[in-house]
């Protein structure tokens, strides 16, 4: 296959990577962003969107579609649904083949593959997915309408999407594995004030039944011991993601969870490498969060590679 020179390349086109395309672009530094998905990332799973500063509230695909745009406006590139068949990072130049497309160079990479949903992991799970278990409300949401729903989490993502899922269902079941949640207090306060929706928690789910599609979620009271069954036709699961860190070169150090480590300035322990967004080790991930990672590893970039250039490298 033919091969590509870059300044930089970006793998991910989330908003941490997006953000650092935009950057890198406008800085007149030949940018490639490469994403194994649909771009937006994590964005695409949003319903809304209502406290990205300056911009009304809007949906998380919307917002990823205007960040590409910008990085295309300044003259960045972006492959989508892309399949990396070939990473290289540790020498100075570092080389990324995508099936299809080519080989593409750069002195800079940054990482930015962000996070998948976690499941829990139950054989039962696996075997409605797609025929009644969902984990994107904005995706699925609309085929409930009319529905008994129930949503499994209690963190901001679980709360928020259950109000929204109340827009198509009938009702929403909230079932926690906590008597308490993780969300924050105005997520929670908005969810109890709805009435379609109702709480079920210290639950531990143990299986989802149905025949050729989901008729109900079971689960134990932790406690107790007390079995339920909640007869829904839908479940949402928001537990939280898991970074997409495997097939990354054993010199990307990850931390016990598998997420990237950096520095303050987003770099890696390997020379031109940096990381951003959800897959790097950070207490707080929002797209505020991933915004600002994207923005200093672009900057701190763009004089990396001015100061190789000086260098004659």
């Amino acid at each position: 296959m033919d091969t590509y020179a870059y300044d930089a390349i970006v793998l991910g086109g989330g908003p941490a990577g997006l953000t650092a395309a935009i950057y890198l672009a406008r800085a007149r530094l030949a940018t490639l962003v490469v994403d194994t998905g649909s771009t937006g990332g994590q964005m695409n799973l949003t319903h809304e969107v209502a406290n990205y500063p300056g911009v009304a509230a809007t949906t998380g695909a919307g917002l990823g579609q205007v960040m590409r745009a910008q990085a295309e406006s300044f003259g960045a590139r972006v492959i989508s649904q892309a399949e990396v068949t070939r990473l290289e990072l540790d020498g100075p130049e570092k080389f990324v083949e995508v099936e299809d497309e080519g080989t593409f160079t750069a002195p800079v990479v940054i990482l930015a593959p962000g996070g998948a949903p976690r499941t829990l992991g139950l054989e039962s799970e696996a075997r409605f997915k797609g025929r009644g278990i969902s984990y994107c409300a904005t995706c699925d949401g609309d085929f409930f309408t009319g529905q008994d729903i129930a949503v499994i989490g209690g963190g901001n993502s679980a709360l928020e999407e259950a109000v929204s899922l109340t827009k198509y269902a009938s009702s929403v079941t909230i079932l926690h594995e906590f008597d308490h949640f993780q969300a924050h207090p105005w997520a929670v306060r908005e969810a109890r004030a709805n009435p379609k929706i109702r709480f079920v928690l210290e639950q531990t789910i143990t299986g989802f039944e149905g025949d050729e599609r989901l008729t109900a979620v079971t689960s134990v009271h932790k406690r107790t011991g007390e079995e339920v069954r909640i007869p829904v036709t839908g479940a949402f699961v928001f537990i939280g993601y898991v970074p997409r860190t495997a097939g990354l070169p054993p010199s990307i150090r990850l931390t016990g969870r598998q997420e990237i480590v950096t520095d303050e300035l987003m770099r890696t322990e390997v020379a031109g490498v940096y990381a951003v967004g959800d897959a790097r080790a950070k207490r707080y991930r929002q797209i505020t969060t991933a915004v600002s990672d994207g923005t200093i590893a672009a900057l701190h970039a763009a004089e990396y590679l001015g100061e190789l250039r000086r260098r004659g490298e």
